[in-house]
């Protein structure tokens, strides 16, 4: 077999692992409704499936690079594929919700070895072959955008035809193939760190990952008023387990979150935060969305799952335009583009107030695929010129992190608005929320620059 070949037959093995992260943080918007219904659940509840799947992999995929450098990245990739295969297989027999919560967990942690080890991996592909990286890279990272596109068709097929339970069942033979052709294509793991154990643990910076984490959830508690009278209690820890994060982060010489970086690199932050409100508005009709037209307009997940069908198709097309777009115009106007187009998208969103047609809500979600796929490509160029060379490798985890703070955010706000009930009224309230966070997304691009020190 020639190097070439087996360095394509690699990297598609490694497209297939990195995607089913975004696979399954998107395959479950369709299945909400039918959750809600098998464990008689209210739809603030019902979110956590999505927010525990959110918080494990926003704690798990900064650390998942360090670990790849400990253990090696072929070995870690194989370890996140058994992981996602054997909870997959389980959690179909789960007897409570939480259980089912917790599965998502695994799956989140499991998956989230899969695209730094295939970062590591690739480059030692490439370089043995002595082709560019950019090609392959180019590839994973296209898959990574199709598995989160098509998640709603596959699981809304999924979802019609067996039930929940497929979402989790489909991981399986996905894992199990990636496994086998990771082992067989990919190059063995070299020379790994040494050290001792209690090394590894402070340079993995647990207490950090742990307090971000607390705190997130004493918040996300307190705005879903999970335990009722103690709602102000709640907000109360968890900004002073933030403050602790906070604290710790700029003293740990390995922290989780850099915070020292975003501190001195004002273009960075920018970046990041307008993406995190980006994935805030698009999450909350990405997850809002498939409940309204599940539950207040009566689709099926399978219709509702083709009816989402178009944001996934233009978001696939629209990729490459953006990259030429980019290319020619530059990262800035583009990025201004694809946050205008999010606010019209927003706001024509409102128009599932009046009526939920087949042809209307059609249109809707393609249009939606445009900024979606626009301002995630810019997003990411922005991120890459905007941090220093030393610093872009930490720099791409903490900015996956903010599309997770994103999203988080979404499905907390979608408890809120949707907690008297599904209904279009509470829809275009949601809107109205869409439409503001798209306005603070345009002034925080409008206000982002590239840093002169990119190039250093």
């Amino acid at each position: 077999m020639t190097t070439s070949r087996a360095t394509g037959l690699a990297t598609t093995a490694l497209s297939l692992g990195t995607a089913l992260n975004p696979l399954n943080s998107s395959m479950i918007a369709v299945a909400l409704v039918v959750l809600r219904g098998d464990f008689h659940l209210d739809v603030a509840t019902v979110t956590w499936v999505i927010t525990a799947f959110y918080l494990a992999s926003a704690a798990a995929q900064p650390l998942m690079g360090r670990l790849a450098d400990r253990f090696g990245p072929r070995r870690l990739f194989s370890f996140g594929m058994v992981l996602v295969g054997v909870t997959c297989a389980l959690a179909p027999f789960s007897a409570n919700f939480t259980l089912v919560c917790i599965a998502r967990v695994f799956m989140a942690v499991g998956t989230a070895t899969a695209f730094p080890s295939a970062v590591v991996m690739v480059s030692v592909l490439c370089r043995q072959a002595g082709i560019s990286p950019v090609r392959p890279l180019g590839h994973i990272q296209m898959a990574n955008t199709a598995g989160a596109a098509i998640g709603p068709v596959v699981g809304g097929l999924l979802v019609s035809l067996v039930g929940w339970q497929a979402l989790f069942y489909i991981n399986v033979p996905l894992a199990a193939a990636a496994l086998l052709a990771v082992r067989r294509f990919a190059p063995a793991d070299g020379e790994r760190e040494r050290g001792p154990f209690r090394q590894l643990l402070r340079d993995s910076d647990i207490p950090g990952i742990l307090s971000f984490v607390g705190a997130l959830v004493l918040v996300m508690m307190s705005l879903l008023d999970v335990l009722p009278g103690l709602r102000w209690l709640l907000l109360a820890a968890g900004t002073a387990v933030a403050g602790l994060f906070a604290w710790r982060e700029l003293r740990t010489r390995t922290p989780f979150l850099n915070l020292r970086l975003l501190g001195r690199n004002r273009p960075l932050l920018l970046v990041y935060v307008s993406f995190a409100v980006f994935n805030g508005v698009y999450y909350f009709a990405f997850f809002g969305l498939p409940q309204l037209l599940q539950q207040s307009a009566g689709y099926s997940a399978g219709v509702v799952g083709v009816l989402m069908l178009p944001l996934a198709a233009v978001s696939v097309v629209a990729t490459p335009f953006a990259v030429r777009a980019i290319d020619r115009w530059g990262v800035r106007r583009v990025m201004i583009a694809g946050v205008v187009a999010l606010g019209v998208a927003a706001g024509v969103l409102g128009l599932l107030t009046l009526s939920a047609a087949i042809p209307l809500v059609l249109g809707l979600t393609a249009l939606m695929g445009i900024p979606y796929s626009v301002v995630s490509i810019a997003s990411n160029q922005g991120m890459f010129v905007s941090a220093r060379p030393q610093d872009r490798g930490v720099a791409a985890g903490i900015f996956q992190t903010f599309r997770y703070l994103g999203a988080i955010s979404a499905t907390v706000m979608i408890g809120i608005f949707y907690g008297s009930g599904v209904s279009p009224a509470n829809w275009g309230r949601m809107v109205v929320v869409m439409l503001l966070l798209s306005v603070v997304a345009l002034g925080l691009t409008l206000l982002w620059r590239p840093g002169r020190d990119t190039t250093e």
